[in-house]
């Protein structure tokens, strides 16, 4: 099982994370008090260590500003917290495989419960490479896991899936027993708002020791 840990906005971040070795490391561009700019983002991401996967979060932004972090290697994945269909989905991908030898890889996010609701499985935006299951971007708050053993969740666990919202050391065991392809931890990785070293050195060595599904 794989682990990102996503909202790094400061040096201290990057060290925290570079010490832990968690798979992703995410950057928020969207409106959020973890947002960073371009520009702070890529002197971030000159601090990362090799290895660390950069990951851009976003909700409708304007497909040139994601392809221009990608083909500066800000980023190497986005993903996508808004209403971006498949058609906003493969423009972005033809847009970014311009400036590399590769498309950027893409991590839909879908909300529960509202993923419950009568939408024909076909509206799913199939273009992505992975989709994150969430309660609402940026909420910090666990939705009932038992959700997820709905059958209107199945098209959606067919592709490698992150799991996310309110994950922390209180339940983390309970979230790798649901077997995701990756956890995404941004709040559960803080105190009182800030990154804090030893969650992220404790997450991610127990994801180490209970990884499930590699």
């Amino acid at each position: 099982m794989k682990i990102k840990i996503c909202g790094l906005c400061r040096e201290q971040d990057i060290d925290y994370v570079n010490e832990a070795r968690p798979d992703y490391a995410g950057f928020v561009f969207a409106e959020s008090k973890r947002k960073v700019s371009h520009t702070f983002a890529a002197g971030l991401r000159r601090l990362l260590s090799d290895g660390i996967i950069p990951v851009g979060v976003f909700v409708n932004a304007p497909i040139a500003d994601i392809a221009s972090l990608y083909r500066e290697n800000i980023i190497s994945i986005a993903q996508l917290h808004g209403t971006e269909d498949d058609e906003y989905i493969s423009r972005l991908k033809e847009a970014s495989a311009v400036s590399r030898n590769k498309p950027i890889e893409v991590i839909k996010t879908i909300q529960i419960p509202r993923s419950l609701l009568p939408t024909p499985h076909s509206l799913l935006p199939s273009s992505s490479d992975y989709y994150l299951i969430d309660s609402g971007a940026g909420s910090g708050m666990a939705f009932d896991w038992e959700l997820l053993n709905s059958p209107r969740i199945e098209a959606v666990k067919a592709k490698p899936w992150f799991l996310a919202g309110g994950i922390g050391l209180d339940n983390i065991e309970k979230a790798l027993s649901l077997n995701p392809y990756a956890l995404d931890i941004s709040s559960g990785a803080e105190t009182d708002g800030i990154k804090d070293r030893e969650k992220i050195v404790q997450l991610t060595a127990m994801v180490r020791k209970g990884k499930k599904n590699e």
